[in-house]
């Protein structure tokens, strides 16, 4: 299957590994992702906040060219591009709001878009091809998956199962043989944007999550967005001061794991660009597989 395919500005930079896992995960799976040519920023988190119509353009930019390439559906892994893209079609829908964001636009918008949905969204439709493929499970490793706010919200907008209790990510996992933790906190915010204006809040939000991860016994948490990654990840040492501890939790990326269950080496999942090892998890797994193979020989 190809798919017109639109990567976002964090994947050519501070989520790199989420590009090359995605990219390595949907080879695997027979699914080509055409990146749509000359593609621009999406306008991400504050766009929208200092004004809708040019937010709109930048997105609506981004939905013609998808249209003139004849795309019928555009992926994108990011849930911000995601909820962006979605916004920016709907508000195309009223001519008022078109014409302007036309006049911002170097000629008017195609009359129609292309439905836009998420790289998980489309693994899940392979979810059979996905299991014939797993050459490495894995079974015997506890994971948390996590949302975030913004997969799964607003509901009418995202249309993401449970907008409270989204199970997807779940169920791609735990068919590679994961041990998926109930996890209370998979769709609370980490604190999102205000990581730089709002370090404490963030520090505060983020640390909740990593704790009770830690409580639970996980190892990793499994994330879907750029943005929830970052702050989980690079921000630990700042949770664990508002915390009063210090964690040493991985948060990887869904496509990561899958990717470990498909036979890729962690340089082709991009997993050595973490700030936190995942070498905990890593080892595990591997002793895991070797485990069989010693009660073989002994045997």
């Amino acid at each position: 299957m190809k798919y017109a395919y639109y990567p976002g500005c964090s994947a050519k930079g501070s989520s790199k590994d989420y590009e090359m896992s995605t990219q390595a995960v949907c080879r695997q799976l027979d699914m080509v992702l055409e990146e749509i040519p000359g593609w621009n920023c999406c306008g991400s988190t504050p766009a929208h906040a200092v004004d809708t119509e040019l937010s709109a353009a930048l997105c609506a930019r981004n939905l013609d060219i998808a249209a003139r390439q004849g795309a019928q559906l555009l992926l994108t892994p990011c849930p911000s591009c995601l909820s962006n893209l979605r916004a920016a079609a709907q508000r195309m829908e009223k001519p008022t709001f078109r014409q302007r964001v036309n006049e911002l636009l170097d000629e008017p918008a195609a009359e129609t878009f292309p439905e836009v949905i998420s790289v998980m969204q489309a693994i899940a439709r392979e979810k059979e091809n996905l299991v014939k493929r797993v050459r490495l499970s894995l079974k015997g490793v506890r994971l948390a998956a996590y949302y975030g706010c913004l997969m799964s919200r607003p509901a009418e907008r995202m249309r993401f199962e449970d907008p409270e209790n989204p199970l997807l990510m779940e169920n791609l996992l735990a068919a590679c043989g994961a041990e998926m933790v109930d996890f209370p906190l998979k769709t609370a915010c980490c604190g999102a944007a205000f990581g730089i204006p709002e370090r404490a809040m963030t520090a505060r939000n983020s640390g909740r999550i990593l704790e009770l991860a830690v409580r639970l016994g996980v190892d990793a948490i499994v994330t879907a967005c750029p943005l929830c990654q970052m702050n989980l990840d690079l921000r630990q040492t700042q949770a664990g001061r508002a915390f009063e501890t210090r964690f040493h939790m991985p948060v990887i990326y869904y496509t990561q794991a899958l990717g470990l269950a498909l036979g890729f080496t962690q340089r082709e999942l991009g997993l050595h660009k973490l700030a936190v090892s995942a070498e905990g998890l890593l080892n595990k797994l591997d002793g895991l597989r070797r485990a069989p193979a010693a009660e073989g020989g002994q045997s």
